[in-house]
């Protein structure tokens, strides 16, 4: 079936619900939302319900914002609590207390509208899968990381490293056992990637719980530049993601700084998750050409001749199909599943996770080759055309049926 196309609802009275705590369309988790959404929508479903915080337009995927009934989430934590109460010294457990309340209210629309079928995503998914398990629902749990634990101990491991101190943000421990419940209560768990999947395994998940359905991107929208960068000056690399420490940014201030300030250009499109990372960056930027702004992603992968993602845990960023969708080539670690898609030397470089040298190394290496980006960013593209697009899109669809019709294992 043809994404977009009006689904043939003959003979057909299961309804699916969608549980999702972001913005759909905003951002990587956002984005996976969308598709979630979608695939839940063009499943064999009468009606599809979404509960969550809503959809930003204009819708991010191709085929339109699909025929889906909406229930917003209301305001579970308002701003103001977030920002001049204790609250805002403990963003972890800020984010505990949303997501919890959020699941909570969640839980109590799928049980009105009794769903057969559940899509729904960590850390909001707790409260509908307990319903699911009481009423013999099918569930899947979509997990864009690797587990929950693994996250939590990168960040720890970080914030002493770059703080000195202990991390007090997302997620706490109390997370940690909530997610752990999602785990142990869903029927399958979507992961983005093989790297994700060995995470859950290592910590204990029943692999044959675990599936890899990799990332969708819109291969109209993300394409590369009419015209290409002229190769001369600082070479333009671009980082595009949050600015926190999961995401290593400060490995790859480090490492321009290694390779010579006046060497490198970088575009940052991101915003920072606390204060000390707003710091962190302050410090590790001074004297080299960085300029950071939240915005629009798409112009700068199109005015960049490089992609970085440094991060020290990810399941398969989203950054990484758009980038490849735009013809760049990019600079990946190895504890994220985007390793799994780049062919080393020819569509970019793969380096081990948090280490500031072999960054800077692969840098020097793309100077040294600045002629021949071109056309590692057009095998990147060729690539990603060939598992992100729409087919991608359907098999996720196709797979979350197939999850509707298996019989609920109590």
């Amino acid at each position: 079936m043809s994404i977009g196309a009006v689904p043939d609802r003959s003979n057909r009275t299961k309804r699916v619900a969608v549980v999702y705590g972001t913005l759909a369309g905003v951002g990587g988790l956002g984005h996976s939302a969308a598709a979630g959404i979608a695939a839940a929508a063009y499943s064999e479903a009468e009606k599809t319900f979404a509960f969550g915080p809503g959809a930003a337009l204009p819708w991010s995927l191709p085929g339109g914002l699909p025929a889906v009934i909406w229930e917003k989430s209301p305001e579970v934590i308002p701003a103001w609590v977030t920002r001049y109460t204790w609250l805002r010294c403990r963003p972890g457990r800020a984010s505990f207390l949303r997501d919890r309340r959020l699941g909570q209210w969640a839980a109590q629309q799928v049980a009105r509208s009794r769903p057969s079928a559940c899509y729904l995503f960590t850390q909001v998914a707790l409260e509908t899968l307990r319903w699911c398990r009481q009423e013999g629902a099918a569930s899947v749990l979509d997990n864009p990381n690797g587990h929950i634990r693994n996250f939590k101990e990168v960040l720890e491991r970080e914030a002493r490293t770059w703080f000195g101190k202990k991390y007090h943000g997302h997620p706490t421990q109390e997370m940690v056992e909530r997610v752990e419940e999602e785990y142990r209560l869903v029927d399958r768990i979507r992961v983005y990637s093989a790297w994700g999947k060995a995470s859950m395994l290592e910590y204990g998940v029943p692999e044959d719980k675990v599936h890899i359905l990799r990332q969708t991107v819109n291969l109209e929208r993300f394409r590369p530049a009419a015209v290409h960068p002229p190769a001369e000056g600082p070479l333009r690399i671009c980082y595009v993601g949050s600015l926190d420490l999961r995401k290593g940014f400060v490995y790859l201030l480090r490492a321009i700084r290694a390779l010579g300030a006046n060497r490198v250009k970088l575009r940052i499109v991101g915003a920072t998750g606390d204060r000390d990372c707003a710091k962190l960056l302050a410090r590790e930027r001074a004297g080299l050409d960085v300029e950071a702004t939240p915005g629009e992603s798409l112009p700068v992968y199109q005015q960049s001749e490089l992609l970085a993602i440094p991060t020290l845990e990810d399941g398969l960023p989203f950054v990484l199909v758009e980038g490849l969708a735009c013809g760049l080539p990019v600079i990946v670690t190895d504890q994220a599943g985007a390793a799994e898609c780049v062919r080393p030397g020819e569509s970019g470089w793969v380096i081990p996770a948090g280490n500031a040298e072999a960054l800077a190394a692969a840098l020097e290496q793309a100077c040294e080759r600045r002629k021949d980006l071109g056309a590692m960013g057009e095998q990147a593209r060729s690539d990603v055309e060939r598992y992100a697009g729409q087919a991608q899109l359907e098999q996720l669809s196709d797979w979350f049926a197939s999850n509707e019709r298996m019989e609920h294992n109590a």
